[in-house]
């Protein structure tokens, strides 16, 4: 994610601030580095501090942090952040370096971690790239501290109470926005484990039936738009206040949508629920929701085309729950592209052929500018809909995965992929999404500052 572009930074407590917003919780063991543009901040990227490996390894790490920081293509500078749960140590001639690279410093069983060897490599690393660094910090447990600082009367040992930076004066405007700081990625998303039981099982008997009654029409382009038919409509039927810029980690999920029988206030019909769920076991349809989202319905249906999955299939009905008629959407949205945002230059709307293929959206390398307010709106249906187990919630999952991968959220894409694959082992989607996020691999989107999510969109202020 990129920084939004109203932002006014005054001192560090203000950039320390930023980054649990920007990474969406707090930092733990982790090495936190922002490029800059002249005086503007770029890309927020966050990875584990190293353990043990050495020299050789401290450099091999260097050299994957700038090679992530390189896809800022204006990026003309870094700021590092250290984030160490037991402490650190001021300097090398204080401390002891052991092996795994970290230190005692002197008092039976408290550990410090020494920072300094890791940031010459990263200076170096940095530096070659273009990027040099310009400020570091690191943050402990209860106090930060600016890395290069060596007056006592700014920089008082042990440091500055972290205090500081949860009371700084962007902390509170990123809240007044509506930002919240959540757990980490591997805490499961609050709006699951809230729904009723009840619903659970209504929604997991509804699924049951819908997948003998879809069992065989995967083929049939009648039944694919019809498919597509229910999940438009399900994404319209979101609240806008259910979709939060963060996504929904800081909130509720399908509770929050607003049933399709119109009814106020209330959750996702389970009959529809349920049908969601199981077309989302027919990889051809899920593939073609997550390209709907993104680069709109012709997309999806050209890319289907393009594979050759449907066939005749007389004699077998269409399935499909009753839904609202879909509003219509923008034009250049149902020929593939976003809509313009209000800061952006017009799109210009191609034929047919400018339409992208699956694996340019699965990538985020086209459309230029996916949809995000839809993409935001298929997370919370995501979310909602994963009760249960098997096949379907690891579609599910998956899905929310590719979103955070999309936005540049390596971290809660890692963790949604994981217990995809714990929810349903070996699903293949997940397995390859998995190993993308591994390599350190940026989604197109998240690489280009114009098309990159922003969490609050182009109009807050």
């Amino acid at each position: 994610m990129t920084a939004p572009e109203h932002l006014t930074i005054s001192g560090p407590e203000d950039i320390l601030g930023y980054i649990p917003h920007s990474l969406g919780y707090w930092p733990s063991q982790s090495l936190v580095a922002m490029t800059m543009q002249g005086k503007r901040l770029g890309a927020t990227l966050r990875v584990d501090l190293p353990e043990g490996g050495g020299r050789r390894g401290r450099e091999a790490f260097a050299r994957t942090v700038a090679e992530y920081l390189l896809a800022d293509t204006e990026a003309d500078g870094t700021l590092l952040v250290f984030f160490a749960d037991g402490g650190f140590g001021d300097s090398l001639d204080d401390y002891g370096l052991y092996d795994d690279g970290r230190c005692d410093d002197g008092k039976e069983g408290a550990a410090v971690w020494s920072f300094r060897p890791l940031l010459a490599d990263l200076e170096c690393a940095l530096g070659l790239a273009g990027m040099p660094v310009r400020d570091a910090w690191r943050v402990g447990d209860e106090y930060w501290g600016n890395v290069y600082c060596t007056d006592s009367s700014c920089c008082p040992p042990p440091g500055r109470p972290i205090a500081e930076i949860r009371d700084s004066r962007l902390n509170a405007e990123m809240v007044y926005l509506g930002s919240s700081v959540g757990a980490p990625p591997s805490t499961p998303s609050p709006g699951v484990a809230d729904t009723p039981a009840a619903e659970d099982a209504a929604v997991m008997a509804a699924e049951r039936e819908w997948t003998l009654a879809l069992a065989g029409k995967g083929t049939l382009r009648a039944q694919f738009d019809a498919v597509l038919d229910a999940w438009a409509a399900a994404l319209e039927a979101v609240s806008p206040e259910a979709v939060p810029g963060g996504g929904v980690h800081g909130g509720s999920a399908l509770i929050a949508a607003r049933p399709l029988s119109g009814v106020p206030g209330g959750g996702l019909e389970p009959e529809l629920a349920g049908f969601l769920r199981a077309s989302l076991r027919v990889p051809a349809w899920r593939d073609a929701v997550l390209v709907m989202a993104a680069a709109g319905r012709a997309a999806a249906a050209a890319g289907a085309e393009a594979f050759g999955i449907f066939s005749a299939g007389e004699g077998l009905p269409v399935s499909c729950p009753p839904v609202p008629e879909p509003q219509v959407l923008p034009s250049c949205t149902e020929q593939g592209q976003a809509p313009n945002k209000p800061d952006q230059p017009p799109v210009s709307c191609g034929g047919p052929d400018a339409l992208p293929g699956y694996g340019e959206v699965l990538l985020g390398l086209s459309p230029p500018v996916p949809d995000w307010d839809t993409l935001n709106r298929l997370e919370v249906l995501m979310v909602g809909l994963s009760c249960g187990g098997g096949e379907a919630q690891a579609a599910v999952l998956t899905a929310a995965g590719w979103i955070e991968w999309c936005r540049g959220r390596g971290s809660f894409a890692h963790a949604s992929l994981t217990r995809a694959l714990e929810a349903s082992p070996g699903y293949r989607l997940a397995e390859l999404l998995s190993e993308v996020v591994r390599r350190g691999t940026i989604c197109g989107w998240a690489g280009r500052r114009e098309a990159a999510w922003q969490k609050f969109g182009s109009d807050a202020a």
